[in-house]
């Protein structure tokens, strides 16, 4: 969620060597974690899930399963201590190629696990070059526009209206109509903006420089054919920025405040009724919903996808793809392995499956023992009704390609400078590019 704040993991050169520095040293400290096993969390919001679901494993096991969550936007900085410590987690998170190229030497060889031999896709494990798996998918999330529907419908009844239903809303030059003349009304519709506010506080913008980037390089790769490249021209540079402007200028805050905004303020200001879309993703019903004063019903919110203004987007459904894989520390003790292999083949093949998903971690999950199950939460449920939905494209999260948390954490300053108006567009442009390939040519 990520979502990292909710998602960063990083694959610089720099952690690189931090890495290399650990795995040297680490081959004796595994003591703290013989016998038991050390989740370390990167999903704030299911802390708590997490802790009961071990709970649940400690009374039928015996084994303590010991849930560690590092703070919004630090989990890369978490992880590299955590693993140098005599008692260093025994699971942990991969987001991806990137990540892996970073923490192959601590990752176990899984291939031959009963999870991942369940694996109704095989495609989703993480593997290197020669097919080695050294990471399992915990769940398939999807992210879009977030809406209410009670707002929107409040929308739809008055005077003048551009639309009158949700389903007239496709592509972005109608979008931007709607919103532009909700923010208009917004007096009328008693709300203080059509979108929450733009969270650019750093560790706080991940929806914007990773979430929301991935759209231009998504299409972009599309167009090209491929699913990497050490280079990227940023052809749809205006579409990623009309997108953002038009989440800046039809807030509940001016651009010049979104600096000092957090996603925590964000999900308040469509919690209370502030606003009616947000960009968030599956994961963001518990943030909603255990807001105080929560004024979203559970019937009224739904997912709509995020549109740029690209030829034929009317098309498209919602982002869906995975980055949270699990890795069983290599670096640990043969107990403690086993013992968290043990645990992952319950949560992921057995009852476990059935607690994920009740407990609102997973909606979607690529293993059988989820195939029966019904989404606890009601953006789960859309994100399961998206990927049923064969008559739209996916957007592919390409963002796992991103050279390195370090160029997301750039653009993202880069992103608050121009929201502030200290920059130009061009100067995020530029650093798209150019930070890209030089983050590429150090992987």
């Amino acid at each position: 969620m990520r979502p990292i704040s909710r998602r960063l993991m990083l694959g610089g050169s720099a952690v690189l060597a931090v890495a290399a520095t650990l795995a040297a040293c680490s081959n004796g400290s595994s003591s703290g974690s013989e016998n038991g096993v050390y989740l370390l969390n990167f999903k704030p919001e299911a802390e708590e899930a997490l802790k009961t679901i071990a709970s649940a494993y400690k009374d039928k096991t015996g084994v303590e399963v010991k849930i560690v969550t590092a703070a919004s936007g630090t989990y890369q900085q978490t992880l590299q201590t955590e693993v140098a410590k005599s008692n260093p987690p025994t699971i942990f998170n991969i987001n991806g190629p990137v990540g892996l190229v970073t923490w192959k030497d601590y990752a176990l060889d899984l291939s031959g696990t009963e999870f991942v031999k369940a694996l109704t896709d095989t495609s989703m494990a993480l593997t290197d070059e020669s097919g080695v798996v050294y990471g399992s998918p915990l769940g398939i999330e999807g992210y879009g526009l977030i809406y209410n529907a009670a707002i929107l419908n409040k929308y739809f009844a008055l005077e003048g209206a551009k639309v009158t239903s949700v389903d007239e809303i496709k592509g972005f030059a109608k979008l931007k109509e709607v919103v532009e003349d909700m923010q208009a009304k917004k007096a009328d519709l008693g709300i203080e903006g059509a979108f929450a506010c733009t969270s650019l506080t750093s560790g706080e913008d991940w929806r914007w420089q990773t979430h929301l980037a991935n759209y231009p390089v998504f299409y972009e790769f599309r167009d090209k054919g491929v699913t990497d490249a050490k280079e990227v021209d940023l052809t749809y540079s205006d579409n990623y920025k009309q997108i953002f402007d038009l989440y800046l200028n039809n807030s509940t805050v001016a651009p010049s405040a979104a600096a000092a905004k957090t996603v925590t303020d964000s999900m308040a200001d469509f919690a209370l009724g502030k606003c009616a879309f947000v960009q968030n993703g599956n994961w963001a019903w518990s943030q909603i919903s255990e807001v105080e004063g929560n004024t979203v019903a559970e019937g009224d919110i739904h997912f709509m996808p995020i549109y740029i203004g690209v030829n034929g987007e009317e098309k498209s459904g919602i982002a869906l793809g995975t980055e949270n894989y699990l890795a069983v520390n290599s670096q640990v003790s043969e107990t403690a392995q086993k013992a968290s292999i043990d645990f992952l083949t319950w949560l992921l093949t057995g009852e476990g499956a059935k607690m994920l998903v009740d407990n609102s971690v997973v909606s979607v999950s690529p293993y059988p023992a989820f195939s029966e199950l019904t989404p606890a939460d009601p953006l789960g449920k859309e994100t399961a009704q998206f990927l049923a939905n064969k008559e739209l494209y996916p957007i592919n999260w390409v963002f796992q390609t991103f050279p390195s948390q370090e160029f997301k954490n750039q653009l993202g300053s880069h992103l608050a400078q121009y929201a502030s108006g200290k920059e130009d567009w061009t100067a995020v442009k530029d650093y798209f590019v150019s930070g890209w390939a030089e983050g590429k040519s150090k992987a």
